[in-house]
């Protein structure tokens, strides 16, 4: 079993950073793809981004492209979105989430959400 936490979220303006953590406990997470989304209020939740067991490849949903970048240590058992340029539009709650590489939308394992607010 798996438990994963995110953190890092909170309020920043427009233009500022932010980096999220998720951090794996129970069993190593080295063979999962890990996948970022976010979810606002009365919306269904939006694919943010997604990261390679290897670490080696990374494809991020058009609306973070070039903004959001995630990465991973296999050896910390943690993942990482780090979030520049930020806007409005970014606030979320933002979710981690595992599963095998062989699996393109059924995870394993998700975390309980991280609140980022960007103020305008």
């Amino acid at each position: 079993q798996v438990q994963l936490a995110e953190s890092g979220g909170g309020l920043v303006q427009t233009g500022g950073s932010l980096r999220l953590s998720c951090a794996a406990s129970g069993r190593s997470i080295r063979n999962y793809v890990m996948d970022w989304f976010r979810q606002t209020p009365g919306k269904e939740r939006e694919f943010v981004g997604s990261i390679s067991w290897s670490g080696g490849n990374t494809n991020y949903a058009d609306s973070v492209k070039g903004r959001f970048t995630i990465s991973r240590d296999n050896a910390k058992n943690t993942v990482s979105l780090q979030m520049n340029s930020l806007k409005p539009e970014d606030t979320a709650v933002y979710y981690c989430a595992a599963r095998t590489p062989l699996s393109d939308s059924v995870y394993d394992y998700w975390g309980q959400g991280t609140q980022v607010t960007v103020s305008s």
